[in-house]
């Protein structure tokens, strides 16, 4: 074959290749203010749970960095998707009862994706899902059920799932159509990958300080920075 036709061939490969890059929103929330005074949890009811924590635990409602980064935050985008069927990974995504306290706190999922819930304490839990487009459950786990596996399968916002054995215990679920969201670490980072070129409506949730939204355009393969900054709501 000729050698400028391979050339030819091999730079209109690469374009198609670079054009078909996905791209990426990274960033970061954080907390501007003092550290709120959480007390810590009274554990006394379940020594199983106090002899999991060398350390006092507070409530997962704020929790902060040392330079106010936020953990728990969720990042997800409501606008700007192409309207396709995105299919539900069949990979579960697993939360755990671990302590006596739900990890993580916060946790997204796909309209059909499995959810492993996780139960390593050797204690009794009650895992109870509250969602109101979904259908409602309410289980016992004592401690030889390590694990169990549920699906929500209509998208539904933030609903809570609480253990009824131990009333501190909390977590938030939101069960998406598609796989475009993030959940924050303890660096208060999110990452939202693959995404096609577009422009977007962000939405961050925070437990107690509410949503902020944020709109972002991204070329093919471009990767871009959009940062969430939540304080305590004026009196």
């Amino acid at each position: 074959m000729n050698r400028s036709i391979v050339f030819s061939l091999i730079c209109t490969l690469s374009f198609i290749t670079m054009s078909a890059q996905a791209a990426t929103i990274t960033g970061i929330a954080t907390y501007d203010g003092e550290k709120p005074n959480l007390k810590p949890i009274k554990m006394d009811a379940d020594p199983i749970c106090m002899s999991k924590h060398t350390d006092p635990v507070t409530p997962q409602v704020v929790v902060l960095g040392p330079n106010n980064e936020m953990e728990y935050v969720f990042v997800r985008v409501v606008s700007g998707l192409p309207k396709k069927d995105y299919p539900a990974p069949a990979k579960e995504a697993v939360i755990d009862q671990n302590g006596c306290m739900y990890e993580p706190h916060v946790i997204g999922v796909q309209a059909g994706q499995p959810l492993k819930i996780l139960n390593p304490d050797g204690t009794l839990h009650n895992v109870h899902a509250m969602p109101k487009v979904n259908e409602e459950f309410n289980m016992a786990m004592p401690k030889f059920r390590t694990e169990v596996s549920k699906t929500f399968t209509k998208p539904e916002a933030m609903f809570p799932m609480k253990c009824d054995v131990h009333p501190w215990m909390q977590a938030w679920l939101t069960v998406t159509d598609n796989p475009f969201f993030g959940t924050t670490g303890k660096d208060g980072k999110y990452t939202i990958n693959d995404l096609p070129a577009g422009e977007y409506e962000l939405e961050a949730w925070q437990e107690k300080l509410g949503t902020q939204t944020a709109k972002v355009t991204l070329g093919e393969g471009e990767t871009k920075e959009v940062n969430f900054t939540f304080s305590k709501p004026a009196k």
